[in-house]
């Protein structure tokens, strides 16, 4: 059964603690998300900070959509919508791989699993996201949201990779999964 829409209706914070634990597949391609971070529209980290453009305007779309962009020119980064049109995501940091391993494997190069998907990037070249599926809706083909079997052990930190809002805690991790894009500071 996938997540229903609704299931991103509420604050980022809250979703991206709820998503640890789920299963997020791309034309059934993926595994178990082992790490997130929220945003939203008052972070000065969050792209929707100083409101819509053409690149953020996924993020003031409905709730439970894909938002996909670029950073650094060269790597893609897959977000989930949340709350109410007002600039909120989820980054979707890391994965622990169970579905389609040969195939991430042959897009990543060979990589021994807990590389495959440990960071954004990587997670994006290891299930084929780009841009094309920006804006699309996380409840139809080719996504798949599987809800958590069970509860997660999550650990709570500041988030990483940004300059702004660093103090914020709002990264979110399985507690000691070795597929993280980095450790967990205890």
């Amino acid at each position: 059964m996938t997540l229903p829409p609704g299931f991103f209706a509420d604050r980022a914070e809250t979703v991206a603690r709820a998503l640890i634990g789920a299963t997020l597949l791309v034309d059934g391609v993926g595994g178990r998300i082992v790490e997130t971070e929220a945003y939203d529209a008052m972070d000065p980290a969050s792209h929707s900070f100083r409101g819509p453009t053409a690149r953020n305007a996924s993020m003031f779309g409905p709730a439970g959509h894909a938002y996909v962009y670029r950073i650094y020119g060269i790597h893609w980064c897959l977000n989930f919508v949340c709350g109410d049109g007002i600039g909120s995501a989820v980054l979707v940091r890391a994965l622990e791989p169970l579905a389609g391993l040969d195939i991430m494997q042959a897009r990543r190069g060979g990589l021994e699993p807990a590389r495959l998907c440990s960071g954004p990037g990587r997670l994006c070249q290891a299930l084929a996201i780009d841009r094309r599926l920006d804006g699309l809706p996380l409840d139809r083909p080719p996504f798949a949201l599987l809800p958590a079997t069970g509860a997660a052990e999550i650990a709570i930190g500041p988030r990483i990779g940004i300059t702004r809002g660093v103090e914020t805690p709002w990264r979110f991790c399985l507690r000691g999964s070795p597929y993280l894009s980095r450790p967990h500071a205890r």
